[in-house]
């Protein structure tokens, strides 16, 4: 049976341990906080202190970064890239290839869709089609 983690190097020449999430076998980083119903599919990466809360699903190739919070039922698409420190709230959808900045918060239920870039610290809000609301 092989092992249930890996080890990588950080640009800065430390090395992070990863553990392979049981729904998906997406990486998880020592440290992050996944729930167990959540689906973190294969080639994604959780960094140390994120939070991913009940009913999230990860899609391939994803990145979440260090001190992001993930709500429950969240949907991140394939290649989505969300920064240090963001926040997503529950019910939310970020399409693929879309880039949430450091520290962006998407509110509850939005919906951004692909190829998107979220600026860092930006505060979102859509309706279910995804037009933006007033802050």
């Amino acid at each position: 049976m092989g092992k249930n983690y890996v080890d990588i190097e950080n640009d800065s020449g430390e090395t992070l341990r990863y553990r392979k999430h049981a729904n998906g076998r997406g990486l998880i980083a020592h440290g992050a906080k996944v729930h167990p119903s959540a689906i973190v599919e294969t080639g994604a990466y959780v960094e140390p202190r994120a939070q991913i809360a009940a009913g999230v699903h990860v899609g391939h190739g994803a990145w979440v970064e260090a001190d992001a919070v993930i709500g429950a039922g969240v949907q991140i698409a394939p290649h989505a890239h969300i920064g240090p420190g963001a926040a997503i709230g529950a019910n939310a959808k970020i399409g693929v290839r879309t880039h949430i900045g450091d520290h962006a918060m998407v509110a509850v239920g939005s919906l951004i869709g692909d190829d998107e870039t979220i600026g860092d610290g930006e505060r979102i809000a859509t309706d279910r089609r995804g037009l933006r609301l007033a802050a």
